[in-house]
């Protein structure tokens, strides 16, 4: 039996961990059997090196959007210090399911999709990996399909430029009546709260992360089966 370890970044926050221990349980109930293990980079516990320490045979997956420093760099160091023979996922990336979730969360603070007065503001974490920036500004585009919205843009949280005034600004000059916010985040933190305060301050409405969602679980398994499958034409090969 493969073990997937359910790989997040950990976070001061409670909130952060509690929701990769919730998506921890939907990924057990949508696949019976699959032994699931939350792990975490940092700030929580179990540590990844803990984790890797009781099992036989794993895939790391990452809790992880964007493919930055914590996929390219954090989790392979921290593999290869427990000299573990373990295969390492995909991030969740930009996935088309997600960005659906993304749309819907948008909806529910009752959006019309053929509301072409509403311009959407995507918040997500910046990265100093300036391809990562790249994929995820992708998202904003992505989340237009099948809408009149319009227009959506992207402001970084962790970095300087667009702040998210500057992209809410830059969607009235566009033509959006109504601005909102839609976090690309997949847990409430420390991060996200800083766009609550933006949001409550400017008095923008701000719609709920991606959380635990069976849409997120669906794109956990997507990647644990695509490692899977890699092995085996490796194997094959």
């Amino acid at each position: 039996m493969t073990t997937l370890v359910l790989t997040a970044h950990g976070s001061k926050d409670p909130r952060s961990a509690a929701n990769a221990r919730a998506v921890a349980g939907e990924l057990a109930r949508m696949r019976p059997g699959l032994d699931v293990r939350p792990a975490f980079c940092e700030l929580n516990i179990p540590s990844l090196a803990d984790v890797l320490g009781g099992c036989r045979d794993a895939v790391v997956t990452p809790l992880l959007l964007a493919n930055a420093y914590h996929a390219r760099f954090d989790i392979p160091r921290q593999i290869a210090g427990t000299g573990a023979d373990v295969l390492q996922a995909d991030v969740l990336g930009e996935d088309d399911r997600l960005i659906r979730l993304l749309r819907e969360r948008v909806t529910q603070l009752g959006i019309s999709r053929l509301d072409d007065h509403v311009g959407v503001l995507v918040a997500a974490i910046g990265s100093s990996d300036a391809r990562a920036n790249a994929r995820t500004r992708q998202v904003a585009q992505h989340l237009l399909a099948g809408t009149t919205w319009a227009g959506a843009t992207t402001a970084f949280v962790t970095r300087p430029e667009p702040s998210l005034a500057e992209a809410a600004g830059r969607l009235r000059r566009q033509g959006a009546r109504r601005v909102v916010i839609a976090p690309w985040f997949l847990a409430p933190g420390l991060l996200p709260d800083r766009v609550r305060d933006f949001a409550d301050g400017a008095g923008i409405e701000l719609a709920e992360p991606l959380g635990a969602h069976r849409l997120v679980a669906e794109t956990v398994l997507d990647r644990f089966d695509e490692a899977l499958k890699s092995r085996i034409r490796g194997i094959a090969a």
